[in-house]
């Protein structure tokens, strides 16, 4: 297998999707055939859904909660934080998932692209109120209200026909510019990604783009895999532990 080099001159930034929470039993919605309780899937993760059925809505996300709950964080998820104590601020870590593995596991300079399973936030835009940890398995037929205003709460999750926070994308553009202004090494790895989401999909481009160099770790080849220089084909929980050399 090859081995990815980490030294004092890289900066890494690393992008997981679905595949590496599903290794620590996390349901994915392509593992649910895209349907729950016989509904599209868009049906309990869209502005629409939620509008039209809020009850349906929250008992999904309160079942997700307590299924995220009893499952662990994997030997992926540990060889990325490992990295991370190793590279310090020349590390971030974006993701797709929800389920807070990363965090919980040790990562602390990490990017939750889709938001986080277990913080709520008032569906009011005009609320003052800031999205806020919530763990609460709501019983079904509950609906929470925010305190501040009475509107509903809903998930801190970015729903489909929603668009990603500016920021989430400035921060990671914005490590991907400093590596390249510090004369350093700039690796992106992808790991559990189909590779068909945008704009996550597209990281690989612009690193490429700006000379960095790019690794694809996936059981099976992603939608983009093709853009990658390097592929090592396998299980993220499996593979990560024996890809990274730190020197």
């Amino acid at each position: 297998m090859e081995t990815l080099l980490l030294d004092s001159n890289t900066w890494l930034l690393v992008l997981t999707g679905a595949g590496v929470s599903a290794e620590s039993g996390v349901p994915t919605f392509r593992g649910m055939n895209g349907l729950w309780e016989d509904q599209p899937v868009t049906e309990v993760a869209s502005p629409q859904g939620f509008a039209k059925d809020p009850l349906r809505v929250w008992r999904f996300y309160s079942q997700r909660r307590a299924g995220a709950a009893d499952v662990s964080p994997n030997p992926g998820h540990d060889a990325l934080v490992a990295w991370e104590r190793h590279l310090g601020d020349r590390f971030l870590l974006a993701t797709q998932n929800v389920d807070g593995l990363h965090r919980r596991a040790g990562s602390q300079r990490v990017v939750e692209m889709h938001g986080n399973l277990f913080t709520s936030r008032c569906s009011n835009p005009d609320c003052t109120r800031a999205p806020f940890p919530d763990t609460t398995v709501y019983a079904s037929g509950t609906v929470p209200g925010c305190k501040e205003c009475g509107a509903l709460l809903r998930p801190h999750i970015v729903w489909f026909g929603e668009h990603l926070d500016p920021d989430d994308l400035t921060r990671i553009e914005s490590f991907a510019v400093k590596a390249v202004r510090s004369g350093g090494r700039l690796v992106f790895l992808a790991a559990g990604t189909s590779g068909a989401v945008y704009p996550a999909a597209g990281m690989v481009d612009n690193v490429r783009a700006a000379g960095g160099e790019t690794w694809l770790v996936n059981l099976d080849a992603s939608e983009n895999a093709s853009s990658f220089e390097h592929f090592v084909q396998g299980k993220s929980g499996e593979v990560l532990p024996k890809l990274g050399r730190l020197v």
